[in-house]
């Protein structure tokens, strides 16, 4: 099957561009091409009230001229709406100051390509959504609960093509599945995504989620305090996933990142490892940065050490270091991010850290989680859909939902054991390959009613 947009198709995009920059005196120009086609079944109340789908297109011009840039986008793929972006991109760049550390568009530099697109994804029907979502509802209902949740599926292509040789393209698909039962005074979560539907299990993760509403039923309270903590996948990738915008040069150059005066010396325990890898198998997203750079696998952080953080081509110049392939579009003041995140696992699995747990909670998930201080990286958030009390190595109930205020430098050495890490969905982060963790000393400071 043939993605939504080819590259041949995004060339001949570029040319237009080039050929109308060319013609205002202006050689320098860049174009990112994105589009996509994407499909999205929602279910409640144990039934389908919705099916929609959108099939869109964007090209974004950036033109340079002697330390000056500027960008103006179109959806529209006329050639009289791309003559006007490029000249609106032009007049914006005219307009600027000259900025004299600006570097000039990148060349082209060797990758190698990912393999991320499957045509049974890109052509699912809303039939297939349907029949899988009827399926996932009828054993919520059978467990006599409710259902909600979405069933999406969709792709998409991110190319980047410039005067200066760069032609990186991209093409993937995805799917996600998430799903709520609702009991009367409980509720189960589950969640996955996928680059191919085929690795996506709806029925399962329908089960999942009508087991944690049924086994916290009627919610015992828990006291505030420190707990022995099971952080399921999930709760451990939107919680350390708060902290990777600080693994950046240009946030370490400006003094907003917690890594300062940290970088090469013991931080957290010797269990944690982590990379940014855009090959790794359980990863999505194109391998090229927004500049159409390779991105170079990192190692953020080994046994303990946080030892590489991710450069744009700008922020390692000034800096005298080379760049990783992590910026983002230019313009843009926030520079660059490590954006495939797979930490190290281990060989605990997660009935194993319940069995060796005196007291403790189980978390299923964490949601709302904002930062209180930035440098100690203290979160606060809440447990949500299915929290419960571990008692002589086994669940005994459920618990109603807590606040935490939680240090993520103290949570992550106080780890006492990993599972081996899995393709992780949350609502609060990106996608990443996490393990379950178990953590010690936990803090929560206050109790829910629900």
């Amino acid at each position: 099957m043939t993605p939504v947009m080819t590259l041949e198709r995004s060339q001949e995009l570029f040319d237009q561009v080039l050929r109308s920059a060319r013609a205002l005196g202006v050689p320098d120009v860049e174009a990112t091409v994105m589009a996509g086609s994407h499909a999205l079944t929602r279910f409640a109340n144990n039934g389908i009230h919705q099916n929609v789908s959108e099939t869109s297109s964007q090209l974004s011009v950036r033109a340079w001229i002697d330390g000056r840039t500027g960008r103006a986008s179109t959806n529209r793929m006329t050639a009289g709406a791309i003559r006007e972006a490029v000249a609106q991109s032009v007049a914006i760049t005219r307009a600027q100051e000259r900025d004299p550390e600006m570097l000039p568009l990148a060349g082209p530099a060797p990758g190698a390509p990912v393999e991320r697109y499957f045509g049974g994804t890109a052509d699912a029907s809303p039939q297939s959504r349907a029949e899988a979502v009827a399926e996932a509802i009828q054993i919520v209902e059978e467990a006599g609960q409710t259902a909600a949740g979405i069933y999406s599926t969709g792709e998409s292509i991110l190319a980047i093509l410039n005067s200066a040789g760069v032609r990186a393209y991209h093409a993937e698909t995805m799917c996600q599945f998430s799903i709520t039962a609702m009991a009367a005074d409980s509720s189960g979560w589950a969640k996955a995504s996928a680059c191919d539907r085929g690795q996506l299990d709806p029925a399962a993760l329908a089960g999942r989620a009508a087991r944690k509403a049924a086994g916290s039923r009627e919610p015992a309270e828990a006291s505030p305090g420190r707990y022995t903590v099971i952080l399921e996948p999930a709760a451990v990738l939107d919680l350390v996933g708060q902290m990777f915008a600080d693994f950046s040069g240009t946030a370490l150059a400006d003094g907003r990142s917690f890594l300062a005066s940290r970088m090469n010396s013991a931080l957290f325990g010797t269990n944690i490892s982590i990379v940014d890898d855009a090959g790794h198998p359980l990863q999505s997203g194109a391998p090229f940065d927004g500049e159409g750079l390779p991105r170079v696998p990192l190692s953020l952080v080994r046994a303990g050490v946080p030892e590489q953080v991710a450069w744009s081509r700008q922020a390692a110049h000034g800096a005298g270091v080379d760049p990783t392939g992590h910026g983002f579009p230019l313009p843009n003041e926030y520079g660059e991010a490590p954006m495939n995140i797979v930490m190290a696992g281990g060989e605990t699995s997660l009935d194993r850290m319940i069995e060796s747990t005196e007291r403790g909670l189980l978390v299923t998930r964490l949601w709302y989680i904002r930062e209180v201080d930035p440098y100690q990286k203290m979160m606060t958030g809440m447990t949500r859909d299915g929290t419960f009390l571990v008692e002589e190595g086994r669940v005994t109930r459920g618990v109603r939902n807590l606040r935490f205020n939680q240090s993520l430098i103290e949570l992550l050495r106080n780890v006492e054991a990993l599972s081996p890490s899995v393709r992780a969905c949350g609502e609060e982060a990106f996608d990443m390959a996490v393990p379950a963790m178990k953590v010690n000393d936990f803090r929560f400071t206050e109790v829910t009613r629900f």
